[in-house]
Formats: structure tokens, C-alpha cells, sequence
């Protein structure tokens, strides 16, 4: 239905108040959350600074300020992913600057002080150990030939530093007990990754520091475990997926005994240190988060029952969940609500927003809400998505025009979309386009078994879901099956690259920082991802053939659509001839093609201006290929082969 003030124009072609502009000039990043009795610490990224991550803080009083002068970055590049940056006693912010990769200590008011030698070693995931007097955390050396070396180390805050674990690939959550007696922690070994198979050990630890015999507690090849932590009373918790789904389990007595048994998921995939679904409140009661479906809950667990009490919030996506006293803080977001720091009263309910990812005020009229579906796809099974309709209040479509499609790989492969307010996502909507966030087999948050579908089968599964959801909705007439675009980054720009190299549905796609040859990143990747594939596709070089022919750059003869690539030229990750070999093919086969680099860019767009310029720049790239008119003026894209084509 529409009224008199409704103005008729084509799909794409609607003017829309969430601008770029709007959406890198208010945006931030908000991070890990370090509650202490008086003031509640952050991480915040800003992409106006560069993409620079700074420590704040809110004081009791409701002041925010800064902590971490402007000449620092708090950002580690343990895994390159980073996470688990920074750690608050007191008064005291103990963080990892980005430049040097060394752990600084700083006394909030007061100048940051190195307390890590200068040299390649990286730093992260820190506990404090004060009655030694010093921080425990991951250490990654870099120093040595080959892969690098990842320990659990004690960093005594003279900058002596001990190492207290070795002997395995990777390490993580360091966890110190009460009373200081006991360390727990994560460890794995290639190929598995944290979600595949990770083990939880526990030591005594002697009166000089060091750690007595380690003692296993659960995990293996095939069971995730997930955020140790220990409650008041000395009892370790922790979660694993060794039933299938991540739930909640307790160690004591020397015995593993599940809490509360639920088809749903308290954890998530462990790309980043510092990640936190359950907390201990002042009475010893679990708070924690799960999801079923795509929407996560907020919830009590009382050990001593157990029961499981839900608690009613708006948010429909919880992460970073910490306790203090009486509060619970989280990031809170919902699908009319941005990404903010909330913190919830246990006794009254009431939660107060602490700090916005956005302040950016919008019509609801413009928010485009996302509907959960599940759709057939290959072998008789189910997978799952949201679809975003397009919505613009002040517009409608000529009687009879579908919308285009934009579907969404995300990234990961091992990973989840949300349904959290996502303004690069109702920037599309709100100018006409229909948007599907897709959930391929081998996402998480719907158990083991619909994770390990990609097992094998990556560029075979994930394909499949996205091409079939597209179908999905144009059977059903909800979007022009003839206007149908993919985009995604990293091993979503792979998952986009495969469907339009592999299968005939796309007619256009954007890569960011894609993978377009899986044998180069099997042998030119970090240590974290080096053994990845072997999972995913098969282990390298034995099985060497699947990887060529699951690798677009073979087989560019079969693509016969344009596409876009960005690409941050720093990247370590996805190196930029992955993208360059593909353009130079697409270029060579005369199909239009982009190319858009950026200097100083990574493994994902930081800086303000270049976050710009790939959404407009994609934009621009679908209404010459889809031939809409777009209703601002865009900064144009340099599209080669693009005459004569369609």
C-alpha cells in the first residue's frame, strides 16, 4: 500500500538517509569489555582515526574519556586476528600496542610504560596473577626460522618473562583460580582449529611460579571446549560440544558433569581471543548467552539446581558478557538497534546503554527488518538464512518490478551472521535492493553436526546454500531471478568467487580480499590458518588436485559475469595477488571487471574513507551492470570491458 507522498521509482534507484557518509562518520567498533567496582573499560575502534582501537572508560559518574594516549593502538597480532588486547587492574590498563607488538602498563592519567623488550614477539589473552606479582598470557615468537612458537607465559611486571606451557601449536584462555593455586587453560594442536578439537588442562602451581603436573580435563580431536573460568567457590566451568551442541559443563571431583542439557549454543567460534558468553555474579549464580536459530538469549543459571532462568532484554544479539557485583555488561544489539554497551541491574532489570557503536538517528520507515527462513538445499537437508525485504518509506517499485538480490557469504568459513542493526546491510535495502544473509552448512550457532557439513566440502556446501537460497526467493517471486548478485569477503569473497565461477545463477558479484587460488593460501598463510584447509578441503599436498579444482583461477573460462574486487594491499591473510591474478583473467576473457586497492588496509577495511568507497564503489559497480539509476551522485568506478556488455 502506498500514499499520497509516495513517490514510484525503480529498485535501487531510492534516495536514502543512510548515506556512507553517515554510516563511517559515526561508526565505531565497540570491542572487549573490562568491568572493574568503579569505572567500566572498552575497546573502541574508529575508523575516522585510521581504524586506530583505543582503551575508554566510563567512571561511575557516567564520564567517558580516553585512556590510552593518541599515539597508541591497542591491538595484538597473535593468530592476526588479534583479540584479548588488553587487561584492567585497578587504575591500571595493562594493553598490547599495535606499531611495536609490546605489552605496555599504564596508570590511568599516566604516560604508558613498556614492560616487554622490543623485538617479534606478539602478546595476548591475559589473566593477572598478583600474589607473583605478575600478568599470564600467550606469547607468539616470531623470532626463530619457520612457523611461529606459541607458549603460555608468565610476564612479571619487571619484564622478566617465563615460559610456563610449551610443546603445542597454539594455546589459549589462561585462567587462574580464586586462589591463585591453579591455572587452567586451551590448547590445540594443527590441523584442528579451536573449533574443531581443543583440550582443557588444569596445574597446581608451585610457590616459585611455575607450574606442576598438567592434568587433562576434557576435549580431544572432536570436542570443542570453549571459556574456561572458575567460579567463587574454586569449581571449573566450562563449555564444550561434546553432545553436539556448545553447552554449559563443570569439573569437580575429577569428574565432567553437564549443567543444563539444551539444543542451543553458549559459545561461539573462537577467531579472536577475549571472547565471553557466561560471567559469575556476586552470588556465585552462571550468567550467560545462547542462541537458537540465530537469535541469542539472555539467561541464569543457578548450579546449585540447576535451572535455567531466561531474562527478558531487547537485544537479539549478546556477546562479550561480563559480571560485577550485581551487573551484568554486554554487547547488545537487535535488528532496530546498532551495537551498543549495555549494562543490565540482575535485582531491577533496568539496563542502562553505556556507550553507542552509532548514533545515528533513522526512521524506522528506512529499517529494513530480517526474517528468519530455513530452505531446502542439496541431499534433502535444511539450511539457513534472514531475508532483509527492501524498505524506503517514502518509495515504491513500478506495479510488476522485482527487486534485485545482494546475498551475503560471510566470512570464515566458520562463522555466523546476526540479526543485529547493521547499517551496511540497510544501505542497500533502503535504495531497493532485497538482501539475503545467508547461513551455509558449516556456519555456527545450530550445532557440531550442521558445522562439520563444510568439512570436505568447502566451495561444494556453502555454494550450494547460497545459490539455493537466491532460488529460493525467485521461485516464490520475491526477487528478480535476472538481477541476482553474491558478495563477500575473505572466505566469503571465496564462497562469491566459486558461485560465480562454479554455477550459472549470479549475473554479478564483489570480492573483498577473496580467495581465488586455495593452493596459494595453503602455502602463503599464517600459522594460525596454515592447516585449515586441511578440514575444509583435504591435507595438502596429498590431495593437491582437489584444491585446484576447487580454485576459481582455474577456471575462469566458466565465468561469464562481472565482478568487482577490493583489496587492502598490506593484507597478510589473503595476499593481494589472489585478487590480481583474477582480475588479469577476467580482463584477458574481456568480461567487465574492477579493481579497487587500498593502501595501508589489511585483512578488512579499518579506515573511514575506504570503507566508503567500497560500499558506494559496489553500488555504483551493480546499476551499470543492472542498469539502474542511483539516486546520489557516486564517485564512479573505473569499469573495464564494460561497453557492449548486456
Amino acid at each position: 500500500m502506498t500514499s499520497q507522498n509516495t513517490q514510484i521509482a525503480r529498485y535501487g534507484s531510492w534516495r536514502s538517509p543512510i548515506t556512507s557518509e553517515a554510516i563511517v562518520a559515526d561508526i565505531i567498533r565497540l570491542g572487549e569489555i573490562a568491568p572493574t567496582p568503579d569505572a567500566v573499560y572498552w575497546v573502541e575502534g574508529r575508523p575516522q582515526e585510521g581504524g586506530r582501537n583505543v582503551v575508554v572508560r566510563r567512571t561511575a559518574d557516567g564520564r567517558i574519556e580516553d585512556v590510552t594516549p593518541a599515539e597508541f593502538n591497542v591491538r595484538t597480532r597473535v593468530h592476526e586476528y588479534g583479540g584479548g588486547a588488553f587487561l584492567v587492574d585497578g587504575e591500571t590498563v595493562y594493553f598490547v600496542n599495535f606499531a611495536d607488538g609490546r605489552l605496555y602498563r599504564q596508570v590511568v592519567g599516566g604516560e604508558p610504560e613498556a614492560i616487554t623488550p622490543e623485538g617479534q614477539w606478539r602478546y595476548a589473552d591475559f589473566a593477572i596473577d598478583r600474589p607473583r606479582d605478575r600478568l599470564l598470557g600467550i606469547r607468539e615468537d616470531h623470532t626463530g626460522e619457520g612457523e611461529a612458537v606459541n607458549t603460555i607465559v608468565g610476564i612479571g611486571l619487571d619484564g622478566t618473562i617465563e615460559v610456563l606451557v610449551s610443546g603445542n601449536d597454539f594455546y589459549a584462555s589462561p585462567c587462574l583460580s580464586p586462589d591463585g593455586t591453579k591455572l587452567a587453560w586451551l590448547t590445540w594442536n594443527h590441523p584442528q582449529m579451536p573449533w574443531d578439537g581443543t583440550e582443557l588442562w588444569v596445574a597446581e602451581i608451585r610457590e616459585d611460579g611455575s607450574l606442576g603436573e598438567a592434568q587433562f580435563v576434557s576435549g580431544g580431536t572432536n570436542e570443542s571446549v570453549f571459556q574456561p573460568q572458575w567460579s567463587p567457590d574454586g569449581v571449573l566451568y566450562f563449555v564444550s560440544d561434546r553432545a553436539d551442541w556448545w553447552n554449559l559443563y563443570r569439573w569437580q571431583n575429577g569428574a565432567v558433569e553437564p549443567l543444563y542439557p539444551l539444543d542451543a549454543e553458549f559459545a561461539t567460534p573462537q577467531w579472536v581471543f577475549g571472547m565471553s558468553t557466561c560471567a559469575f555474579d556476586e552470588e556465585g549464580r552462571l550468567v550467560c548467552t545462547y542462541t537458537q536459530q540465530g537469535t541469542w538469549q539472555l539467561a541464569i543459571l543457578d548450579p546449585a539446581t540447576p535451572h535455567l532462568q531466561n531474562i527478558e532484554t531487547p537485544y537479539t544479539e549478546i556477546a562479550g558478557l561480563k559480571a560485577i557485583g550485581n551487573n551484568v555488561l554486554f554487547l547488545g544489539a537487535s535488528p532496530t538497534v546498532a551495537t551498543a554497551i549495555v549494562q543490565l541491574n540482575l535485582e531491577t532489570g533496568q539496563h542502562d546503554i553505556l556507550r553507542q557503536s552509532s548514533s545515528l538517528d533513522i526512521d524506522p520507515g528506512y529499517i529494513s527488518i530480517p526474517q528468519p527462513i530455513e530452505f531446502p538445499t542439496e541431499n534433502g537437508l535444511t539450511a539457513y538464512a534472514f531475508y532483509y525485504p527492501p524498505t524506503n518509506k517514502d518509495y515504491a517499485a513500478p506495479e510488476g518490478e522485482k527487486p534485485p538480490l545482494l546475498v551475503k557469504s560471510h566470512g570464515g568459513p566458520t562463522a555466523s551472521t546476526s540479526t543485529s542493526l547493521r547499517l551496511s546491510i540497510q544501505y542497500w535495502t533502503s535504495r531497493g535492493f532485497a538482501f539475503l544473509d545467508v547461513n551455509y552448512g558449516g556456519s555456527t550457532g545450530y550445532g557440531r553436526t550442521y558445522r562439520q557439513r563444510l568439512q570436505g566440502n568447502w566451495g561444494i556446501v556453502d555454494v550450494d546454500d547460497c545459490v539455493n537460497g537466491a532460488r529460493y526467493l525467485a521461485d516464490r517471486g520475491w526477487v528478480d531471478g535476472e538481477r541476482m548478485a553474491i558478495s563477500g569477503g575473505s572466505a566469503g569473497g571465496y564462497t562469491t568467487l566459486a558461485a560465480l565461477t562454479f554455477r550459472d545463477v549470479f549475473k554479478a558479484g564483489a570480492s573483498y580480499y577473496g580467495i581465488s587460488d586455495l593452493e596459494v593460501l595453503a602455502t602463503d598463510t599464517h600459522k594460525f590458518e596454515s592447516r585449515y584447509l586441511d578440514g575444509l578441503i583435504g591435507a595438502y599436498p596429498e590431495q593437491k588436485q582437489l584444491y585446484i579444482d576447487r580454485s576459481p583461477i582455474h577456471f575462469t573460462d566458466r565465468l561469464s559475469c562481472p565482478v568487482i574486487f577490493f583489496q587492502g594491499l598490506e593484507d597478510k591473510v589473503v595476499p593481494p595477488n589472489q585478487a590480481e591474478m583474477m582480475v588479469e583473467a577476467l580482463r584477458q576473457k574481456g568480461l567487465p571487471v574492477a579493481y579497487v586497492p587500498f593502501e595501508g588496509e589489511q585483512h578488512g577495511f579499518r579506515k573511514a574513507e575506504n570503507i566508503k568507497r567500497a560500499l558506494d564503489g559496489e553500488f555504483y559497480f551493480y546499476s551499470r551492470i543492472f542498469g539502474y539509476d542511483p539516486a546520489e551522485d557516486l564517485e564512479p568506478i573505473e569499469i573495464e570491458n564494460l561497453e557492449g556488455h548486456g
